[in-house]
């Protein structure tokens, strides 16, 4: 009779092989698809435990579905304008048709990479020669088109990755620009003639705010003045009026003008703190002498 034991451990063995000839197990970082003698499956195989049949039969081919990043090299490209430039472009890309992948790149990602950089250098030379260098560079920055630039690129990488290599693009942009150093003195010089008309800009408007300010300022003042000199005006008209009819009540009553004149007289003398020997017969100081009456009423005798 057989040993329980060994019969125990040989079926053990034998459900361990068949675990491993007949299932595997694909991660959620994976994608992967089966072979059939050889023959790739259509099917991109799901993320969990699945069934096969054994080798040579079938055979498994795994790989790493998680964005890989890479970046081109950092070279010239020639704008619309015929100025040239440095751009480094970057790419976020994974694996989204196995199958494809595979035949496409027998080297695996190193090998997906290389030729992904070629075609990223030609979608950036070709979308860079459609727009002019201020595209790029401008000291207005609502003139810039990185957005707009870098969806070219994108659409022009992404639509070859997809179809040719079975990848999908995720993120595609602009990491750094520069230039050569023969163009570098002239981008300076463009820089610096852009602030200088922003600076002439700014003056021509801050004097034309000026000339506005002042010309306000003049003609407050002149109606200010023309308002001054029209009541200065009304308030002479006025004064004469009055000295017009002080001046006829004099001329009706001599004695009463002679009187205070006198009196004035008096008054300018008496403005200093002097002692004064006076004779009361010499004008103004007859007036101090004891009198009846000076004044008179107007028509009296």
């Amino acid at each position: 009779m057989r040993n329980p034991v060994t019969f125990v451990v040989g079926l053990v063995i034998l459900l361990i092989f068949g675990s491993i000839s007949f299932l595997f197990q694909v991660r959620e970082s994976e994608v992967a698809f089966l072979t059939t003698f050889g023959k790739a499956d259509e099917a991109v195989i799901k993320p969990g435990l699945r069934f096969k049949l054994p080798w040579p039969i079938q055979k498994v081919h795994r790989f790493d579905a998680r964005v890989h990043n890479f970046e081109g090299k950092f070279e010239e490209a020639m704008t619309l304008d015929q100025r040239n430039i440095l751009v480094l472009v970057y790419v976020g890309w994974r694996i989204t048709e196995p199958q494809k992948f595979n035949r496409s790149f027998p080297g695996g990602v190193d090998d997906a990479k290389r030729n992904l950089e070629s075609l990223v250098r030609s979608a950036k030379n070709a979308t860079v020669g459609t727009h002019n260098f201020s595209d790029f560079i401008n000291t207005d920055p609502a003139k810039l088109k990185f957005d707009e630039i870098e969806k070219e690129m994108l659409l022009q990488v992404a639509g070859t990755a997809k179809e040719k290599f079975g990848l999908e693009v995720k993120s595609l942009g602009i990491k750094r620009l520069g230039f050569p150093e023969s163009v570098t003195q002239k981008v300076f010089e463009r820089m610096k003639e852009e602030r200088q008309r922003l600076v002439k800009q700014f003056e021509g408007e801050g004097d034309r705010d000026a000339t506005k300010i002042r010309s306000s300022a003049e003609r407050e003042r002149s109606e200010k003045l023309a308002d001054a000199e029209a009541a200065a005006t009304r308030s002479r008209g006025e004064a004469e009026k009055e000295a017009a009819k002080a001046y006829k009540t004099l001329e009706q009553n001599k004695e009463l003008a002679v009187f205070l004149q006198k009196l004035a007289s008096m008054e300018a003398i008496a403005k200093e703190r002097t002692t004064l020997i006076l004779d009361q017969n010499s004008s103004p100081f007859d007036l101090l002498r004891s009198t009846n009456s000076l004044v008179r009423p107007a028509g009296t005798k």
